[in-house]
């Protein structure tokens, strides 16, 4: 993983830190998949230094989405989900949860993410993996894990996923 990119949101804004990471074949160092992430950086803004331009989120269309699908979480999927090495007690801590603001634990981003790719397969794909290309959105509220995501996808690659036991959108701005 590299940094690409850093931009200063300002003080007690935050900031944005922008990285890449390759994967590639071990055998014959093909490229299988470039992963880029955005990490919102709390509290780190006005640091004072040069920064990027903040790079462009997709805009939704304007009308109903074509296709609402819902998907429920299990109440223990965070627990499952450290699997992937994501040990931050964030996500099974109940005391840690509650000094970091959030009722309870929550659900890992690559979850909520993953949860989106199936929607996203499974309606604009028809299941079929080897026509899925790459997906891009925003992170805009976080998911307890139990909780039901209802993704609403559009039929020119438009997404978001929301949480409407609270009326929340968990991801946002995104493109398929």
């Amino acid at each position: 993983t590299r940094p690409t990119g850093l931009v200063d949101k300002g003080e007690g804004r935050g900031a944005l830190l922008y990285s890449e990471k390759e994967i590639r074949d071990a055998d014959d160092d093909t490229l299988l998949a470039t992963c880029r992430i955005t990490t919102f950086l709390r509290g780190d803004g006005g640091y004072g230094g040069a920064s990027d331009a903040p790079k462009p989120v997709h805009t939704l269309p304007d009308g109903p989405p074509d296709h609402v699908i819902e998907t429920p979480t299990r109440p223990e999927q965070a627990l499952l989900y450290r699997w992937n090495g994501d040990p931050n007690p964030l996500h099974t801590d109940p005391d840690l949860a509650a000094k970091a603001g959030f009722d309870r634990p929550i659900l890992h981003g690559l979850c909520t993410f993953g949860m989106a790719a199936r929607a996203l397969l499974s309606v604009l794909c028809d299941g079929d993996a080897t026509r899925f290309g790459s997906m891009d959105a925003r992170f805009t509220a976080h998911v307890f894990p139990g909780e039901i995501l209802v993704t609403d996808i559009w039929n020119d690659g438009s997404f978001r996923t929301r949480v409407p036991g609270r009326d929340k959108v968990a991801i946002g701005n995104g493109i398929f």
